[in-house]
């Protein structure tokens, strides 16, 4: 028995050896990647003006996937001190120089820092390969705004929060029930984008039938594009407009395809998301663990927008009392991306200060 033990003990060493030297073998760099120098244009090419109670700049940041996201950073003008802070992005298949950035701004003219960024592979982000969207890495993708804001000086990293518009409504909700740091979350004319890609709009789809002919179809565009060497783009938003086209993609086409919100990198405003960037968003449900969101959340919607079911049925799985729903009356999804005189910008400042205190 002893000399079993004994060569159990030497057999033990040996492999602890060999195990050492494969380790020694490795890379085992394990600091985050490096930040990409990124072409940021300079000129001020946003769907809205410039105001004059912000400072801008541009600034960029790292996700956990190595990807390096580029944001424009507003911070009110002649502030000091550290602020409480609020990261945005959105709508799905935007840029940073629409929708989130007047946000953005609104928010810094009063009295927080802001940064508006494009996600992953879109945009004037960097990653590789551009125009696909992803439940995981999007999501990062807040949590990434959030380390980045809590490392700078001038910022309160008790007071952090982020804002999320239609898609990135969803992806925002999600982002905060996995990070605690992000003390108080809103969602405007928020998309859940795993619900809709699974079941359709009006969950018109939901049988697995239906999904799995869309898996089918997503397969073979795989194969198609791995064989062509280039990924299909699904197309923006329908151009010509039907005339039989539903009011909601009317609507959308009044936005991303007319002076109003048009812009060049804007995914919704040309070519359209990789045709296959469905997939993980198919197989994926946002808000499983949506009850345990203990920090503070609200979603605002237009009580006419078709999108309104996705807010509702969301809120009503957010449990305490620090969650609200900010129905507003006769508001469209796209109202508020930037009607100013629609979007309850009052209402939603008063709810970060709110849960910025407690």
């Amino acid at each position: 028995m002893k000399k079993l033990i004994i060569s159990a003990l030497i057999l033990s060493c040996c492999v602890l050896q060999s195990n050492s030297k494969v380790m020694d073998n490795m890379n085992t760099d394990t600091s985050l990647a490096p930040i990409e120098q990124l072409n940021l244009t300079q000129e001020w090419d946003k769907t809205f003006p410039l105001s004059e109670k912000v400072d801008h700049s541009k600034v960029t940041f790292v996700n956990r996937y190595g990807v390096t996201l580029a944001a424009d950073l507003y911070k009110p003008k002649g502030a000091s001190g550290k602020l409480a802070a609020i990261a945005v992005s959105g709508p799905f298949g935007a840029v940073k120089e629409q929708s989130s950035g007047l946000y953005a701004q609104e928010l810094a003219e009063n009295g927080f820092l802001t940064i508006a960024f494009d996600p992953s592979f879109t945009g004037e982000s960097g990653g590789k390969p551009r125009y696909v969207a992803s439940p995981d890495i999007n999501t990062e993708d807040f949590s990434a705004a959030v380390d980045y804001l809590i490392s700078r000086d001038d910022v309160d990293g008790d007071k952090v929060g982020i804002l999320g518009i239609c898609g990135w409504g969803g992806i925002a909700l999600q982002a905060a029930i996995n990070d605690p740091r992000i003390k108080a979350t809103v969602a405007s004319t928020m998309y859940d984008m795993t619900r809709v890609s699974a079941n359709g709009y009006f969950d018109s789809e939901n049988s697995a039938e239906q999904r799995n002919a869309k898996r089918s179809a997503m397969a073979a565009q795989r194969t198609e594009d791995y064989r062509n060497g280039s990924y299909k783009l699904g197309g923006g938003v329908v151009d010509p407009l039907p005339e039989d086209a539903p009011k909601f993609v009317k609507d959308y086409y009044d936005y991303y395809k007319t002076s109003r919100g048009y812009h060049k990198r804007s995914l919704n405003s040309n070519g359209g998301w990789n045709v296959t960037s469905n997939l993980p968003f198919l197989n994926f449900k946002f808000f499983e663990y949506a009850d345990e969101l203990e920090n503070a959340a609200m979603i605002v919607h237009g009580d006419k927008a078709h999108s309104f079911y996705f807010g509702k049925d969301a809120f009503e799985k957010l449990k305490g009392d620090n969650k609200e729903f900010v129905a507003i009356p006769g508001a469209s999804h796209t109202d508020l991306y930037d009607q100013k005189d629609v979007i309850p910008f009052g209402r939603i400042v008063e709810f970060y200060h709110k849960n910025f205190e407690k």
